[in-house]
């Protein structure tokens, strides 16, 4: 037998001495090493989607590989590729490392520095399992390997009743509808409501597969109920004292054979850790943490993170939260949320908006929310940020149908959701703030022309007096110096000069122009002025 093997080793001289070893061993084809955790899930991707038969037997990974931790690639190889044997290539051949390499699936692990009689033990070994695995698992593996395998996004909330299932259902038809296979497992073993908000009654669920240790194709259909939205939906448990029989062990396999048949996964956690959501949280590529900005609701998500990381099932860095029922007025902003909790914050906040959901949700016909609602716009938007929803034709195996439905297409135009927001309530505002800005410009213009007409009544008594003295002509000078002084946009004003006892009394009344001068809009203000007469005793 040909024993094919896949080296993943990042650094050169390392892959040159493990090439060497790999050529020196009988019945073995080693493939040129890839440099990279990318390079080898794209390879081995490529491989399966032409047929089981093109894996190699074994995969080799050094434990200095990246950007994937090596134990984090083996524990993804192991759940796309699982009949692929992985061995773990490390200096650190303690029981600690021993120990962690099997529970994320490696066959065994060859110390460093490399030799010939560990290395052929380990690759021989690990084909032998290989084999005996295919063999298995029989006619019922091409379809397994159809393709790399989805993504898996968890849904978790910080507490009860903060929009965990409300989202996860969003989020799932926001990514069928821009033409992606999807799948909607609902793991809220004890309270599950997936059922009632899409008004499905199925009697096969989640626990229907906990005795199954050889989860093929045929028996994931049969516990799958195929909505009108096109999503597949496997169920909580109607009895909840049978969620106890969905263990870690179960959640594994059976996100593992979704994964392999989906683009998307969308699994609803509910709020309570158990042993199958610490699985679904661990193996999932995104997992997502519902919180509404309130006190309590942060402080029970601080906890969340917590216990996930001292359980080592998922880093802060590596959650994202969603705020739901967001509101710009609360005292709780998305900062506050994000440096509390230290996870990632996601953009797409979800405002609070109850009305709109409440007659969708009585009806249990979620799949019905208007297109207009604003919660659904976020939460497509959201699927947009997350990447669950796709533009144009994928590839994925030939499992993926032609993409960028009208509601897809609108899911990804809703990516920036929070700064649509914004623009819609500047764009109401604007009306107003342009007429405030209206009658402020109007109010400079009354409040100028009055100084412009005080101002020339002032000359023009002057000027009058002057003439008055001599007794010339009083009206002409008192005309030409009011004019004088009055810009041309408001010429034309009535000016007059009279005497009134020892007073020489200007009056000036000009012509109030509407937003701009020379604009008459038949308004006028007065302003008046006096002079005391030049030798006149009385």
């Amino acid at each position: 037998m040909t024993i094919r093997i896949l080296p993943a080793v990042g650094d050169i001289d390392s892959a040159r001495a493990l090439t060497t070893l790999l050529s020196q061993l009988a019945d073995a084809e080693p493939a040129p090493p890839v440099p990279d955790s990318t390079a080898l899930l794209d390879t081995l991707a490529r491989l399966a989607a032409e047929s089981l038969d093109e894996l190699p037997e074994v995969v080799l990974v050094h434990e200095r590989i990246g950007p994937v931790p090596a134990l984090d690639l083996i524990r993804d190889l192991v759940m796309r590729f699982p009949a692929v044997g992985v061995v773990l290539i490390t200096a650190d051949a303690s029981t600690g490392v021993l120990t962690a390499a099997m529970d994320s699936g490696a066959r065994g692990i060859i110390g460093l520095p490399l030799g010939y009689d560990a290395l052929a033990e380990r690759v021989q070994a690990a084909a032998a399992w290989s084999a005996g695995m295919r063999r298995h698992l029989g006619s019922g593996t091409p379809e397994l390997y159809a393709g790399p395998g989805g993504t898996v996004v968890t849904v978790t909330g910080a507490k009860g009743g903060v929009g965990a299932t409300l989202t996860a259902v969003q989020l799932a038809l926001a990514a069928a509808a821009s033409g992606r296979t999807v799948a909607l497992v609902d793991l809220d073993l004890q309270s599950g409501d997936v059922a009632s908000y899409l008004d499905v009654q199925f009697r096969r669920s989640v626990a229907d597969l906990a005795g199954i240790s050889d989860i093929n194709p045929r028996v994931l259909q049969d516990a799958i109920y195929t909505h009108d939205s096109g999503i597949g939906l496997l169920l909580a448990p109607a009895e909840g004292e049978r969620g106890e029989e969905v263990t870690d062990r179960v959640a594994r396999q059976v996100l593992a054979a979704l994964r392999s048949r989906h683009d998307v996964v969308v699994v609803d956690c509910g709020s309570q850790m158990n042993a199958a959501t610490a699985a679904a949280v661990e193996m999932a590529d995104q997992a997502l943490l519902l919180v509404t900005p309130d006190v309590v609701a942060v402080r029970a998500a601080k906890r969340m993170v917590r216990m996930w990381d001292r359980l080592q099932i998922r880093k802060a860095e590596e959650t994202t939260t969603v705020v739901n029922r967001f509101s710009r007025g609360t005292e709780i902003q998305l900062s506050l949320v994000e440096r509390v909790t230290g996870t990632k914050v996601a953009r797409s906040a979800v405002p609070a908006a109850f009305k709109e959901l409440q007659s969708v949700v009585d009806a249990g016909r979620l799949q019905d929310l208007d297109t207009r609602s604003t919660v659904k716009q976020a939460l497509w938007g959201l699927a947009g940020e997350l990447g669950l929803v796709v533009a144009q034709e994928g590839g994925g195996g030939g499992r993926r149908r032609k993409a960028a439905s009208d509601r897809g297409a609108l899911a990804l135009r809703r990516r920036g959701g929070d700064r649509g927001a914004v623009t819609l309530e500047f764009a109401g505002m604007f009306p107003l703030l342009l007429v405030v800005m209206t009658i402020l410009w109007q109010c400079v213009l009354y409040g100028y022309s009055y100084s412009l007409a005080g101002n020339a009544a002032d000359e023009a008594a002057r000027a009058a007096t002057a003439a008055y003295a001599v007794n010339g002509d009083v009206a002409g000078a008192c005309a030409s110096a009011g004019s004088k002084h009055l810009p041309g946009a408001w010429s034309g004003a009535e000016i007059n000069c009279t005497p009134a006892g020892s007073v020489m009394k200007a009056t000036v009344e000009v012509d109030v122009p509407l937003f701009f001068p020379g604009f008459d809009a038949g308004w006028h203000v007065s302003g008046s002025a006096g002079a005391a007469l030049e030798g006149d005793d009385g």
